[in-house]
Parts: structure tokens; sequence; C-alpha cells
């Protein structure tokens, strides 16, 4: 929120840009500039050529514990929390540079896709700020996985070390599975 303060209308405008390129819903554009929700809405229609999404942001920690979301998460958080305390960057800056490093992480996976939106990246990032998210070791692979803060971690194995039954077991994967088949 300092940053609203500090920053100038033209690099306003560009963080806005920068969001909205990234795919970031207009409340969270509200939040991070101190644009107008006009002007923010004239740039999203400019940059995107239709209307924001409207409805409720995803306000929920659960979703990070699943074990794709959560794989995911983990590595956004490492990466924003290792800018944060090396790069000197913090704010909406470190959330931008964080969010396009885990982009190109995923670009580099073969068949990978992103499953944390920017938006979801910015809540994470606020849920870790309040105290309701941590970081935890996996006792196994000593990886840093998105865990509540609240729950018992002693003997933490994350979901690469220990994946669900069904993991991977999505409906891209079965439909590769079926055209390497035919």
């Amino acid at each position: 929120m300092a940053a609203k303060t500090v920053l100038g209308e033209a690099q306003q405008v560009k963080v806005a840009i920068e969001l909205i390129e990234l795919g970031a819903r207009l409340q969270l554009l509200q939040e991070e500039t101190s644009l107008s929700r006009e002007r923010l809405l004239r740039l999203y229609k400019e940059i995107k050529g239709e209307s924001p999404s409207k409805g409720m942001l995803p306000y929920s920690t659960d979703w990070f514990m699943s074990w794709q979301p959560n794989i995911h998460s983990s590595l956004f958080m490492d990466i924003y929390q290792f800018l944060v305390r090396n790069a000197g960057i913090d704010g909406v800056q470190a959330l931008i540079t964080a969010y396009r490093l885990y982009l190109d992480q995923m670009q580099g996976i073969d068949g990978a896709e992103p499953v944390l939106s920017i938006t979801r990246a910015w809540f994470l990032v606020r849920f870790f700020k309040a105290g309701m998210l941590q970081l935890v070791p996996c006792k196994e692979c000593g990886g840093h996985f998105v865990t509540h803060a609240d729950d018992l971690h002693n003997n933490y194995v994350c979901g690469i070390c220990h994946p669900p039954a069904r993991a991977g077991k999505t409906k891209a994967a079965k439909l590769a599975d079926l055209a390497a088949a035919a």
C-alpha cells in the first residue's frame, strides 16, 4: 500500500499495465494502484479488448493446500521470498517479478501449464503477510512448501515426495494418453 503514495501517476499506469498483461483482476489493480476505477477500466479494455471479469475474488487458503496448486504456490512463494530477501524489491514489484519468473519456470517444463494466476499469487502473498500461511520444509526432499500456519509440521512430507493416488490424472493427461494410443 505504501507504493501507492510513492509512485507517480506514470509509474502507477505502468504497474497497472503490467498487472493487466499478467491477467490481474480489477480488484487487485484497485488495491495496488491509486488510479481511479474508471481509468483502470479504460486501461483494461484498451489492453485486453474486453471488460474485466466480474464476481468475487477467490478468498480461501484451502485452495493452496491441494496437490498441484500447492506445488505451484510453493514454487512462486520461494521465488517471491528470495527476491524480497536478496534483490532489494518488495510490494507490487516483487509480485510482478516473482510471477514472471514463475511463468518462465513453467515454460521450461515440457507440457506444464501455470496453475497459479497473478490474482491467486497476490492473495498468497497477502495470506503470508497475515500469518495465515507459511513455508515448511519437507522432511524427505528439504524443499519448502506452503502450509497453514496453525498446522503441525514436525514430519511434513510434500506432495512431490508423496503424491496422492490420482495425481496427474487430469483430462489433458487422459486425452494425451488416448492420442498416443491412437
